[in-house]
């Protein structure tokens, strides 16, 4: 009898650091392998290929690099000595702005892979077979890219959709504009056909992705505002969602747009860093704390249901006790549903790592405590204030005790409740029971109208 046994998939692990376009790449890179016959496992020990995809926003973002790369380098010396071989890949941010310096001193790395060069990785694992060809693939060819990839496979009835990348702002204190490139916009047409794909393929909720998400300026597009508008009229798409926004292009359109489009979740991350002017100045953000109170003010006057989350960053140079005090009072005038924040920490080649005036650790942590204590008051605050209302809640799987199904409410809470018939990608009404810092709990409404 022939054996017509199939060979076993090669294991693919991939580790994701950072942010949603982060998340994105990583799941564009297992689409790029897939043909190759690469499945994912969730665990480096026995992979045959594993990719760190890096970010290099944090503070010793490379020395992590480089200790992941000492663990690995172990796993990959012993399935060496059981005949077996480990493709190590470094990919994303990091990649981007340490590559050569990754390649001289990590010899257990085979690959150094940019985010706009991931593409290639079929034909750069193949030169790695070989041991011959370059190591590092570091080219901004964002438009080549995006050509390459091949159709989606969404995970599930949620799906990340990167419409721009790059970044023209320069913030002070950001890496972003060297190790992505300058702004780029997709097509629109690109951009619709790719959201038409997901919708076919049971997606009901679409997160828009860019480093400057309403930046964009694709061709075939009026800019942002028309290309939501584009997309809320696909047929199965129920909710979209964007991020990271900039203040300085939430234009006219696309706040009017908050008012008009009920697929628009009313929810919106729209980072400010600071509440100080003399601070937002020197970190060139090209807004003040008066622009942000107004911009906030404008969406809440045709959606006033709209929540907000932000960035804040603390201690940057020469920030004084003050310019902390006027975060504070922004953060108590806007009122946050939910906040990321984090201590200054110097980039190599920004601006800020060589401003004077550079705040102590001490100050900046008591600073943090401050501000996070304050922001989290105000998340429990928010979420404490859906009790009793009626949610419109996606479903996405089955909770983890029995009978149980979980979901998102538009306001990206995790939302569990007692529901045994519900199929993922259903959008059911929840009455609100209970609220945690972090999610919310209900039972399903009987009466749908009650959303009303």
């Amino acid at each position: 009898m022939a054996d017509d046994a199939r060979p076993a998939p090669k294991r693919l692990f991939i580790e994701t650091y950072g942010c949603q376009m982060n998340v994105y790449d990583s799941e564009r890179m297992r689409d790029v392998l897939a043909p190759l016959g690469y499945a994912q496992t969730d665990k480096p020990d026995d992979a045959d290929l594993v990719i760190l995809n890096t970010c290099h926003i944090r503070e010793k973002a490379t020395e992590k690099v480089y200790s992941e790369i000492g663990r690995l380098r172990a796993h990959k010396e012993r399935r060496a000595g059981e005949g077996k071989g480990m493709t190590i890949a470094i990919a994303g941010c990091v990649a981007q702005a340490e590559g050569e310096e990754i390649v001289r001193r990590a010899p257990a790395v085979d690959l150094v892979v940019g985010p706009q060069a991931y593409h290639k990785l079929p034909e750069l694992i193949a030169r790695a077979a070989r041991q011959s060809g370059e190591r590092l693939a570091a080219e901004f060819t964002p438009q080549e890219k995006f050509d390459a990839l091949p159709v989606r496979t969404p995970d599930g009835v949620s799906a990340f959709l990167s419409i721009q990348e790059g970044c023209d702002k320069f913030c002070t204190f950001c890496v972003v504009p060297y190790t992505r490139g300058a702004e780029y916009s997709r097509p629109a047409a690109d951009v619709l056909a790719e959201a038409r794909v997901l919708a076919d393929r049971g997606v009901r909720e679409i997160t828009l992705l860019g480093q400057n998400v309403n930046a964009y300026h694709g061709e075939g597009a009026r800019g942002f505002a028309d290309l939501l508008a584009a997309i809320a009229d696909i047929e199965g798409i129920a909710r979209i969602r964007y991020t990271t926004s900039h203040p300085i292009e939430m234009t006219d359109a696309l706040i009017d747009l908050h008012g008009s489009e009920p697929k628009l979740m009313p929810y919106l991350h729209l980072p400010v860093q600071s509440g100080s002017d003399r601070i937002l100045k020197a970190m060139n953000r090209k807004h003040d704390a008066a622009f942000y109170r107004d911009i906030v003010a404008r969406l809440r006057a045709v959606r006033p249901d709209i929540a907000l989350s932000t960035d804040f960053i603390v201690g940057f140079p020469g920030e004084r006790e003050q310019d902390f005090e006027d975060t504070l009072q922004l953060v108590r005038d806007v009122g946050f549903a939910s906040a990321y924040s984090f201590k200054y920490s110097p980039r190599p080649g920004t601006p800020a790592a060589l401003m004077l005036a550079q705040v102590g650790e001490e100050a900046k942590a008591e600073r943090l405590a401050r501000l996070q204590a304050l922001l989290a008051e105000q998340q429990r605050a928010f979420n404490e204030s859906q009790i009793g209302r009626v949610l419109p809640v996606l479903v996405a799987g089955r909770g983890r005790r029995p009978g149980q199904s979980h979901g998102r409410s538009p306001y990206l809470q995790a939302v569990h409740f007692p529901d045994t018939t519900a199929r993922d990608g259903d959008i059911v009404p929840v009455r609100i029971l209970a609220a945690s810092q972090n999610s919310l709990a209900g039972e399903r409404a009987d009466i749908a109208a009650e959303l009303a």
